[in-house]
């Protein structure tokens, strides 16, 4: 079988880091960049980092030489004349892409593959300049690429099927995960993922939690890895804001993906995160970290009434059950009684909305990615309530080993807030056509390190329920962000699923 040759023009870390993945794979590497002394330092810093995983023993020292081996240094653009597949990974800027394309095109065989590693820039229109558009597609790597098991395939408007087979079986082959999408803005992750930003953002902006409650409580009651306040720190918020713009201005202007004026404040001040010492946390040395807000030592309950079905919160029961609780079950509509309030699980109103309603204090609880093993609740008292209610809430939860966050009230809270809108982004790809519910499932887990994939989290919470959280963000704040996707509304009133069904 003959060897397969590929070209990367650009060699920064992403560039550097897809060399290192296609020759770990066997192929042929010629790396390009503007200057001789950028293609040097790329090819000494993949010999230091390979040395550093032999002296590690995560590869061996006869296939790191072999890795090495195959990248070679391509000085002239001419050089890559040779190529099947010329991967570009250079500055997000359209003109300098589109010039540099032309350019290639001109000097490799007319069947040779060209793809754009862009995160953000338009497949299609970066492809309309060439000469046979239907060799050109999307092949976004994330970062690191030597890690990131995830490729998302992009088709542009006039790329050849065959063109994003190929590509698919060149991902596998390389030991990666492909998914395909349309070229839209954003493609997969980097759209499905705007609201984990933007309703920290939002919150912030009302002053509903401090960003350190925030991050505890999308960590330690949501399941996330990271909370969104610390993730943009780490990716630097120039970085999180300039494609927050680029997705907003993509869609025209869509509400649903304005960028934050707190966000932009960060970036007017030089605190872009980890990388200038400081964004919404503070890195410098010596630098206090701060504590998210947990309430004081509560009153432990004698006997937990449990009023019909707590639905996606059932896991609660068992755990009280477990903890010693004595638990009495009574007819209801899905509550926890504490004496005179009751403590529901949020569903996208506010706690004085939903107390008002029901005709006495209702308080709210998160949504927990696992109520069996969460580490933190969220909370949220309405007006009317007192410290006598707030001992009692936090009484019952601490009773379970769980730290307790009260918040401002608000429609949705945290956790809830953000997935609903995490799952609706995701309804409204699959409705589109953006990509199948599968490969948006998969690009969320291992794009974007998701405990699970937004579409499986709303079968899981209920489509229902998601629809009428958004359905109540909407009433709450009717400027055009919070719509419930029509693909989320069709699956909420046919009880159907959003993974099975979908794309």
């Amino acid at each position: 079988m003959s060897s397969y040759n590929v070209a990367i023009v650009g060699a920064g870390r992403m560039g550097a880091g897809i060399a290192v993945v296609a020759a770990t794979a066997g192929c042929n590497v010629r790396l390009h960049d503007r200057t001789d002394e950028l293609i040097a330092a790329a090819l000494d810093g993949i010999k230091a980092d390979l040395a550093t995983q032999v002296e590690r023993r995560r590869i061996a020292e006869s296939a790191a030489a072999a890795i090495i081996e195959r990248i070679q240094a391509a000085k002239d653009i001419g050089d890559l004349a040779g190529s099947d597949l010329v991967i570009e990974a250079i500055i997000e800027d359209f003109k300098v892409k589109n010039a540099l394309f032309v350019s290639v095109e001109a000097v490799v065989r007319s069947d040779a593959i060209i793809v754009t590693n862009t995160s953000s820039l338009s497949v299609t229109a970066l492809g309309a300049a060439l000469k046979y558009p239907g060799r050109f597609a999307g092949f976004h790597f994330f970062n690191p690429p030597q890690r990131m098991k995830l490729v998302e395939v992009v088709a542009g408007t006039q790329s050849d099927p065959a063109v994003i087979g190929q590509l698919v079986d060149r991902a596998r082959g390389w030991g990666k995960l492909p998914v395909v999408c349309q070229s839209t803005p954003g493609f997969i992750a980097n759209r499905v993922a705007r609201p984990f930003y933007g309703e920290a953002l939002r919150l912030l902006e009302d002053r509903i939690a401090d960003a350190a409650t925030l991050d505890a409580v999308m960590r330690d009651c949501g399941g996330f890895a990271m909370g969104p306040c610390e993730l943009m720190d780490l990716i630097g918020h120039d970085v999180n804001l300039a494609v927050t713009q680029s997705v907003y201005d993509g869609f025209f202007q869509d509400p649903r993906f304005r960028p934050s004026v707190v966000q932009r404040g960060l970036v007017e001040a030089g605190r872009l995160g980890r990388k200038s010492g400081h964004g919404f946390f503070d890195y410098r040395p010596n630098a206090a970290k701060p504590n998210p807000a947990t309430l004081g030592v509560g009153t432990p309950p004698g006997t937990v009434v449990i009023a019909g079905d707590l639905g996606s919160a059932v896991g609660l029961v068992e755990r009280m059950k477990a903890a010693g609780c004595v638990v009495e079950p009574r007819p209801g509509a899905g509550a926890i009684l504490l004496g005179d309030c009751k403590l529901v699980l949020a569903d996208g109103r506010t706690a004085i909305e939903r107390s008002v309603c029901d005709g006495q204090n209702t308080i709210q609880f998160d949504l927990a990615f696992d109520y069996g093993n969460a580490r933190r609740i969220c909370v949220a008292f309405p007006d009317t309530c007192g410290g006598e209610d707030r001992a009692r809430v936090a009484g019952l939860f601490q009773s379970l080993g769980m730290a307790v966050s009260e918040i401002a009230d608000s429609p949705g809270m945290i956790v809830l807030r953000t997935v609903a809108m995490l799952v609706n982004e995701a309804a409204d790809a699959c409705q589109k056509g953006v990509a199948s519910a599968a490969d948006i499932d998969t690009a969320a887990i291992n794009g974007l390190n998701y405990p699970i994939g937004p579409l499986a989290w709303g079968d899981r919470i209920g489509p229902g329920l998601v629809a009428t959280a958004v359905g109540h963000f909407a009433a709450a704040w009717p400027d055009g962000r919070y719509r419930v996707s029509q693909y989320l509304r069709r699956r909420a009133l046919a009880g159907g699923s959003l993974v099975g069904d979908g794309g």
